[in-house]
């Protein structure tokens, strides 16, 4: 399993999350780095961004020697960024790409300057076979309101399938209620997915954790809705174990390894 994304010090959340992830579910992971991030539980101080060029030296490096069975594509800085990990799926054919379009940390610092969003749109939606936004995501990707409601998280989903993305995992835990439902479009149509909100303060990194649990998963499975209500159940036992782990002083991280210790 291959992680293209932003670093995390903190270990909640990025490449740092992905390799737990993989680890926690039987998987080989690899990474490639896009950008080192200052950052902890609290907030974002800092981004350096890796250039283009080198991380293009980096996929070519690694892929021409170990092929990745999923790619999960995290953090993303520039539109040339976008432009060279859209190079490397075409040039290298992994068989299942998950795109979680980061562009918001959980503490509110802006990862994904908004003139990028538009290549984002136009380069890798198209090449990706699942995006996994969150409702204030989709609504930039988008250009409209964040979805308020499961009609309209519906509704969003299957636009943003019109945009290119093959498959869209919409994530509803911005919305209120004992439960929070997922929306899952396909070619096939459109599927809930509910799970127990987990209440706990300490949800950094849930997005990166899930979409790489999805990557690691989906060889594993005979579709994405397996795949994808898989990792769903291993990020609620993650959040359920999360305060456990008492990891700084803002929004800590969910426990890869709740199976394990």
């Amino acid at each position: 399993m291959l992680s293209i994304a932003g670093t995390d010090p903190s270990g909640g959340a990025g490449v740092q999350a992905d390799l737990k992830t993989f680890s926690a579910l039987g998987a080989y992971g690899m990474t490639v780095i896009t950008a080192l991030v200052a950052q902890t539980t609290t907030g974002v101080t800092g981004i350096h961004e890796v250039p283009a060029a080198f991380v293009a030296e980096q996929l070519d490096t690694l892929l021409t020697d170990v092929p990745a069975d999923a790619v999960k594509i995290g953090m993303l800085g520039d539109a040339e960024l976008i432009k060279v990990v859209a190079g490397a799926i075409d040039t290298y054919r992994p068989p299942y790409v998950v795109l979680d379009p980061v562009m918001v940390a959980k503490s509110g610092d802006r990862l994904l300057p908004a003139d990028a969003v538009a290549e984002l749109r136009r380069t890798l939606l198209p090449r990706a076979d699942l995006i996994t936004p969150n409702l204030p995501e989709a609504a930039d990707l988008l250009g409209e309101e964040p979805a308020a409601s499961l009609a309209e998280m519906h509704a969003q989903a299957g636009r943003l399938r019109a945009l290119g993305a093959r498959q869209v995992l919409l994530k509803g835990g911005h919305l209120n209620g004992d439960t929070s439902v997922d929306v899952l479009a396909t070619p096939e149509g459109t599927i809930e997915l509910s799970a127990p909100r987990v209440h706990t303060r300490n949800t950094h990194g849930t997005g990166c954790t899930l979409s790489s649990a999805i990557a690691a998963l989906r060889p594993r499975h005979d579709d994405w809705a397996g795949a994808v209500r898989a990792a769903k159940d291993y990020l609620t036992g993650a959040l359920r174990a999360a305060d456990g782990l008492r990891v700084g002083h803002g929004h800590g991280p969910v426990h890869h390894f709740h199976a394990i210790w």
